[in-house]
């Protein structure tokens, strides 16, 4: 998403008050951010939290594991 806002990490990462580092990690899958952090980043974006953190795909995902068991 940050990507097709044409935003750079240090551009998002001063938009939600955290390092760049900071968004470096959680792009590279190496930290999940807070609520709060994924909530400030879902507004800047205009979308929800659950479609920042793809979380309706994880779930239909899950579901569909455990319906083949």
């Amino acid at each position: 998403m940050r990507l097709a806002a044409g935003m750079t990490q240090q551009q998002l990462a001063e938009l939600v008050h955290v390092s760049n580092r900071t968004i470096i990690s959680i792009e590279k899958e190496q930290y999940s951010p807070s609520l709060m952090l994924a909530y400030r980043m879902a507004q800047i974006f205009g979308v929800s939290v659950e479609e920042l953190c793809c979380l309706k795909e994880n779930k239909e995902q899950e579901d569909r594991k455990y319906e083949e068991l």
